[in-house]
C-alpha cells in the first residue's frame, strides 16, 4: 500500500519536477491509501491558488484511492507519534495512517525523509 504526502499530491496536480516520481504510487489506485488530512491540506491550497472548482476536482481525483478517515485509534497514535519524532500535527496523521495500513508513504517533505517506510526524494526549484 503507498501513501502520497500531500506536497506529492500537488507536487503531481501542478506536474512539477517530481511528478513523475508521484506517478506510480497515485496511478495505482488499489492500492493507494488517502488520508483525509491529505484531502483537507490539497484541497486547502489549491482553493487557494486556483479556486473551488479546481480543489473540487482534485480531491474526485484523490477519492480514486481508498480514503482511510482519522479515528480515535489513529489519532491517539498521531499524538504519540508526533510527540516521540517531534512531527506537526499532519505528518504525525500520516505517519499513524500508514502504519495503520502497513503503506509506505511518498514524499518530498524533510521531516519524513529519516522514518523508515518512506520513499523521499529531495524537492527541485
Amino acid at each position: 500500500m503507498n501513501i502520497v504526502d500531500s506536497c506529492g499530491w500537488l507536487e503531481y496536480f501542478a506536474d512539477g519536477p517530481n511528478a513523475d516520481f508521484y506517478a506510480p504510487a497515485i496511478e495505482d489506485v488499489d492500492n493507494l491509501v488517502v488520508p483525509t488530512i491529505c484531502l483537507l491540506e490539497v484541497f486547502k491550497r489549491i482553493l487557494q491558488q486556483r479556486g473551488e472548482n479546481d480543489a473540487l476536482q482534485a480531491v474526485a481525483l484523490m477519492h480514486r484511492g481508498t480514503v482511510s478517515d482519522l479515528d480515535v485509534g489513529v489519532a491517539l497514535a498521531a499524538a504519540k507519534i508526533g510527540h516521540e519524532l517531534k512531527l506537526p500535527l499532519a505528518d504525525s496523521v500520516i505517519v499513524a495512517t500508514a502504519r495503520a495500513q502497513r503503506a509506505v508513504i511518498w514524499t518530498q517533505d524533510g521531516d519524513f525523509q529519516n522514518l523508515e517506510g518512506v520513499k523521499y526524494i529531495k524537492r527541485r526549484p
